[in-house]
């Protein structure tokens, strides 16, 4: 338990922000669920709408810090590659 005021503020703004944060996690993981299960689908229309969605998803995530800039570039480039490879075939 804080015993300042300083740290019950602290506290409360800890308190906003891992909300702000678990909310944004759980909605770029839904984005790229969203992405893999169409995948699996193979319906080729709804993949080609979902991925530029999804990577709006990742970016926005980045700018939040919720995601490093190296593992959304990875992630982005995984699900691309997918995307690409279901589209081949």
């Amino acid at each position: 338990m804080p015993n300042h005021k300083s740290a019950e503020k602290r506290v409360r703004q800890t308190e906003r922000r891992r909300v702000i944060n678990r909310h944004n996690r759980t909605k770029l993981r839904t984005s790229v669920k969203n992405l893999r299960s169409a995948l699996g689908g193979k319906d080729n229309t709804e993949i080609g709408a979902l991925l530029p969605k999804t990577i709006s998803e990742i970016d926005k995530a980045v700018q939040k810090g919720v995601l490093h800039r190296n593992a959304a570039a990875r992630h982005k480039s995984r699900l691309t590659a997918r995307v690409n490879q279901a589209a081949a075939k």
